[in-house]
């Protein structure tokens, strides 16, 4: 299969699909890469996206989650304690939310743009 006929990054991020054939499963588990894809077979274990994901993932989340309790701090006043439940309610699922889709996309774009050093 040709990088033509690859998916998208972004299309990969959303369905954590093969970066080739956008078909096979891209992990096992929940965040473990697969050794290989399923359908195609390719080798995904030279595809790591390292610390790239949790790097990203606090750098936008905490800008939005900083956002949001300054607005919630000077829009209603609650105390402190409020503060201390819905943060960490909030912030823990965006975050595993966002860890997926964003290690998806670093190894689809790893793919495309490596893809010839690594002799795929």
């Amino acid at each position: 299969m040709t990088d033509r006929a690859s998916p998208p990054w972004w299309q990969v991020a959303l369905t954590c699909r093969c970066p080739r054939c956008g078909e096979g499963r891209l992990f096992r588990g929940v965040l473990t890469v697969n050794e290989r894809c399923g359908v195609c077979g390719l080798d995904l274990r030279e595809h790591d996206a390292g610390d790239g994901p949790a790097v990203l993932v606090i750098f936008l989340l905490a800008t939005m989650v900083v956002a949001a309790a300054f607005w919630v701090e000077f829009r209603f006043s609650p105390p402190l304690w409020v503060h201390a439940v819905l943060w960490p309610v909030v912030t823990v699922p965006l975050a595993l939310a966002m860890m997926r889709p964003l290690k998806a996309a670093l190894v689809a774009l790893q793919y495309r743009h490596r893809s010839s050093e690594m002799g795929v």
